[in-house]
């Protein structure tokens, strides 16, 4: 009987052996899949000093090649787009930030690559959590940075309600209009034009025009 209980015990604490070895396997696959998740590059972004967004851009690049960051500090976009603007009848181009305030940084996060972003000089924080920034979304970074990189330009022309304009080209060519209102976040206006001694209100793009 002895014996028997002997070789039961053992079976138990063999059962118990392989259980603990399976749970220890487990513990480490999961410790290593978070690692490699952590590992991974993601964009985050950065929020800075209003007006430093360029200089926050130069300001990384240095110290990324300084403190030889460049295997987890990849990529760093202050999104911009063209603005056009008319005024006096010249035309003047000039680079508008998308979303000012803000710097995209594309990296790999750690303990060594949060502190070089972060003490970077102009730079106030990481949005996100107070002790966990947030990676964005790859689908909005995708946006932002097509948006930035696209070639459609913002048109600014200081006119406004009452103005009268010359329309330059399309099917009012030629013809003087009196401007009744502005859109400019879409750079069109109604005005009213006089065919045949009766006012007719067309809608017109900016590019259409030239200022009296």
């Amino acid at each position: 009987m002895a014996k028997k209980q002997k070789s039961m015990e053992e079976e138990l604490n063999e059962d118990k052996l392989a259980e603990q070895q399976a749970a220890e396997e487990e513990a480490k696959a999961q410790d290593e899949a978070k690692k490699a998740k952590n590992s991974e590059k993601r964009w985050y972004i950065v929020h800075t000093y209003s007006g430093h967004e360029n200089k926050v851009k130069v300001n990384l690049e240095k110290r990324i090649e300084y403190m030889n960051m460049g295997e987890k500090i990849f990529r760093i976009e202050v999104p911009q787009k063209t603005v056009t603007q008319i005024k006096g009848g010249k035309k003047q181009e000039r680079e508008e930030k998308i979303f000012p305030g803000y710097v995209l940084v594309e990296m790999i996060m750690d303990e060594d690559s949060w502190y070089v972003v972060r003490h970077t000089a102009g730079v106030t924080k990481f949005v996100g959590s107070a002790k966990r920034p947030i990676p964005a979304r790859e689908s909005e970074i995708k946006k932002i940075l097509h948006r930035s990189s696209s070639q459609t330009q913002k048109i600014e022309l200081d006119v406004k309600a009452g103005d009268k304009v010359r329309i330059v080209s399309g099917p009012f060519a030629d013809f003087i209009a009196d401007i009744i209102e502005v859109y400019p976040d879409k750079s069109k206006l109604r005005a009213n034009v006089s065919i045949f001694g009766r006012e007719t209100p067309v809608e017109l793009e900016y590019k259409q025009i030239n200022k009296l």
